[in-house]
């Protein structure tokens, strides 16, 4: 309607009844709409959309899975003692996951039916100690790592057990590095990561990659007054045949390693009966830690 004024003399009374049109054409249009609007909802609701005098709903907002907060708690710990975290590849080579660990070709821990063969010459790490290999073919000693990562094997999925979970291994290797240092090292990690009542022990076993070997126990009190010995994890003083594998001098360097599985680390702790549980899609379990 203001540009009106543009339209030359003689062409203003058609343009000025064709503006005239358009605008009423548009406020019948508008004035329809707002009546049928009005007219389907109820009076009170006629207000603002949004009452603001009532409270505001706060977002529910997230946090960390359970199991990333306890390898963060773990991690934390022995990074007070001088660890630092290494990582590595989640899809190895034979030779990092088997042979530099002194598993020989012959051993059934290689077998294709407790493994994920990707083909002749990659496959899913079974184990984080793969991470130790890489880590002592880079640098010199000392070393001083904690590796935390997925790893995969072909179990069957139950209250225990599934084929995908979380380990955390530790290495130490440096001049007279000893048993004791070991047994010092898990045993003071039990204490503050349970509590300073924690008991601990060591059982003779075998890996192929440590020797000697042990199984680390831990002394759980349970509600009804009783206690039980329950296996946290594996160690050992590293074997020769795995320093010599990555260049290091077996007779002057001697290293201990460690490996804990974050789930029962979790389960321990929290007292979850059911692996299952940390990978449902029920995020009521979850929402409690």
């Amino acid at each position: 309607m203001q540009r009106l004024k543009d339209v030359p003399r003689d062409e203003k009374p058609a343009a000025g009844k064709a503006a005239n049109d358009l605008k009423n054409a548009l406020q019948a249009m508008f004035d329809a709409k707002s009546a049928t609007v009005s007219a389907g909802r109820p009076r009170r609701a006629r207000g603002p959309a949004v009452d603001i005098t009532l409270p505001g709903k706060r977002p529910r907002l997230g946090h960390e899975h359970v199991l990333t907060q306890t390898t963060n708690d773990i991690c934390d710990i022995f990074a007070r003692m001088g660890f630092e975290v290494a990582y590595g590849p989640e899809v190895e080579d034979e030779q990092h996951n088997f042979d530099d660990l002194n598993i020989p070709p012959s051993h059934p821990a290689r077998d294709p039916l407790d493994n994920f063969y990707l083909d002749e010459s990659a496959m899913l790490r079974s184990q984080t100690s793969t991470v130790q290999i890489r880590v002592m073919e880079s640098r010199r000693p000392p070393v001083r790592i904690i590796a935390p990562g997925r790893v995969y094997r072909p179990d069957t999925v139950d209250a225990t057990h599934c084929f995908m979970f979380q380990q955390i291994e530790g290495l130490y290797v440096d001049e007279g590095v000893s048993m004791a240092d070991l047994k010092t090292c898990v045993d003071q990690f039990c204490k503050a990561y349970f509590g300073q009542d924690v008991a601990t022990r060591f059982r003779p076993s075998f890996f192929p990659f440590t020797e000697p070997s042990a199984e680390v126990d831990i002394l759980f009190h349970n509600p009804d007054g009783t206690t039980r010995w329950i296996e946290l994890g594996g160690c050992g003083m590293v074997d020769p045949n795995v320093l010599q594998a990555v260049g290091y001098d077996s007779e002057k360097y001697t290293g201990f390693a460690f490996g804990l599985g974050i789930e029962r680390m979790t389960m321990r702790k929290h007292g979850v009966t059911d692996i299952r549980l940390f990978f449902d899609s029920d995020v009521r379990f979850l929402r409690q830690f």
